[in-house]
């Protein structure tokens, strides 16, 4: 069967209709507005409280009446179980009262979001015990739950309170981008530093190319920071060269690091930028003792004293590791003030990509799991505790979260062994039902969704693959990465400023989100 048909449809068509479901068998929304308005009115929280509590006791009851006259061993066991369990969430139910009621008259918008995890918490428990209680020879009834739209709600970017800089270069000084650290994910961040420093100095950036660093407008849409920006801000590093006529000049050369390294660079990155027909000064250091194990904070005065001079080409690098401006940078959208979402994303045929596979094999809603193991074991032993999760603990971890998001597939980002993800294939297994991990599967002639990738001769490029897979894992409506990665931080980055983020969003079996995170 041929790869395309005549009718080809648009490269350019958004095929993603997003149906959002709005069923729900429990609301807990309807309990936000009476504790909002008045603390005092905790009873009606504990209202919900008492009626779940009550429901547990009355189903118990029923069923330990029914089943009394028999003497099934698995009867048995499953009203053992059922009395533990109920334990368990008397517990837990107590509690939860006592620190709601226990300190304070007013309840703030965080406690409350608390208050409605530990209810789901507990209305989940309710299920099991339901379960246990259903369960026959014959296998186990399973009872729905709270709708997972009710918790995992779209966080609010908060972009009107975003602190800005306005980027107006001057067409004639440039910024020559220095980013070796890492790989990829480690660049695109040190890309993003640089953009901050460009727009503090008033200069146009320059993008390295292939040949020293990777090639850039493979993955991302270049021309989309210009146009979000409304003035050429960014330029690539084959057009600066044009327009230096092949002779450039780097005329100040300046490091930020100089520990270990001046620059976190060597001879050889040196000799090559050299071999491109760029010829430069003495390498100079900003700081004489500024260690990337240790970056000392730095403020935009001190970035423009450093960095400040009237030479029309100067290079900063590596700012990977850098530490200015930290709640500037880092907030959605980014620092630098555009009328885009986001100023630095993935090209539009990655992007088109990626809708198409989800359409194909996920659907509007699913879980993206950033599962990362290669590599990693000394970096995240190296933690305490460590974020290296053995098989079984990590699958348990993804249950809750699933459960939580009440979603029926996952899509798996991985460089684990077929080893590891078949074990853990096996044990995500809710209400007798598997968890289906998606990957992306091998290329198929007969498919569709990667027919832009394989016409425009990008399949198998392994940085492209590397960006469809975090523009998938954005679009998701939880997503579950792994701590300590910057995979993950740049999947983190699309979703804010996409506003795709969830308030259900976490780093596995970690909880809620660091500050930073470090590696790649």
């Amino acid at each position: 069967m041929a790869r395309d048909s005549p009718n080809e449809d648009d490269d350019h068509e958004n095929l993603i209709h997003q149906n959002k479901d709005k069923s729900a068998s429990f609301r807990i929304e309807e309990l936000q507005s009476p504790i909002r308005r008045r603390f005092s009115k905790g009873h009606y929280l504990f209202a919900a409280i008492v009626t779940v509590i009550s429901l547990v006791a009355t189903i118990y009851l029923f069923f330990s009446s029914k089943i009394c006259g028999t003497t099934s061993d698995r009867i048995k066991e499953s009203q053992l179980r059922a009395l533990y369990l109920l334990n368990k969430q008397r517990s837990s139910l107590f509690d939860l009262w006592n620190h709601t009621f226990g300190t304070s008259n007013n309840i703030t918008a965080v406690r409350f979001d608390q208050i409605k995890a530990s209810l789901l918490d507990q209305i989940t428990l309710n299920r099991h015990i339901k379960d246990t209680l259903l369960s026959t020879e014959n296998g186990t009834v399973s009872v729905p739950i709270v709708n997972g739209s009710e918790i995992c709600r779209k966080i609010d970017p908060k972009s009107s309170k975003r602190r800005t800089i306005e980027w107006k270069p001057d067409p004639n000084k440039f910024l020559f981008a220095i980013c070796l650290s890492g790989q990829m994910s480690n660049h695109l961040i040190c890309l993003e530093k640089h953009m901050f420093f460009a727009a503090v100095l008033n200069r146009v950036l320059v993008i390295p190319g292939s040949k020293f660093d990777y090639q850039y407008n493979l993955v991302l849409d270049i021309e989309h920071i210009n146009e979000c920006i409304g003035r050429k801000t960014v330029i690539s590093f084959e057009n600066f060269m044009e327009l230096k006529k092949n002779h450039a000049r780097i005329d100040k050369f300046i490091c930020y690091f100089s520990i270990p390294l001046p620059c976190y660079t060597d001879e050889d990155h040196l000799k090559q930028l050299k071999s491109l027909g760029i010829s430069m000064g003495k390498v100079e250091t900003a700081w004489k003792s500024e260690d990337i194990e240790n970056p000392s904070p730095k403020t935009v005065k001190d970035v423009e004293e450093k960095f400040g001079t009237k030479e029309d080409v100067i290079a900063i690098g590596d700012v990977f590791f850098a530490n200015v401006e930290k709640d500037w940078v880092l907030q959605p959208r980014g620092p630098i003030a555009h009328k885009c979402k986001i100023l630095i994303e993935p090209s539009k045929l990655i992007l088109l990509t990626a809708q198409r596979f989800i359409q194909t094999f996920l659907g509007s809603g699913f879980v993206a799991l950033h599962f990362r193991r290669h590599g990693f074991l000394k970096f995240c032993n190296a933690k305490k505790p460590s974020c290296f999760y053995p098989i079984p603990q990590a699958a348990d971890c993804i249950r809750q979260m699933v459960e939580k998001a009440n979603t029926s597939v996952i899509y798996l980002s991985t460089d684990a062994a077929e080893s590891e993800t078949s074990l853990l294939q096996s044990m995500l297994v809710m209400n007798g039902k598997t968890i289906p991990l998606v990957k992306r599967p091998p290329r198929d002639s007969a498919e569709k969704w990667d027919s832009l990738l394989y016409r425009h001769g990008l399949d198998g490029d392994d940085q492209v693959e590397a960006m469809l897979d975090k523009t998938i894992c954005a679009m998701a409506s939880v997503f579950i990465g792994a701590p300590g990665s910057t995979f993950t931080e740049d999947i983190l980055r699309l979703r804010k400023g996409w506003e795709t983020a969830s308030s259900c969003d976490e780093y596995l079996c970690h909880g809620e989100e660091p500050n930073f995170i470090a590696g790649d």
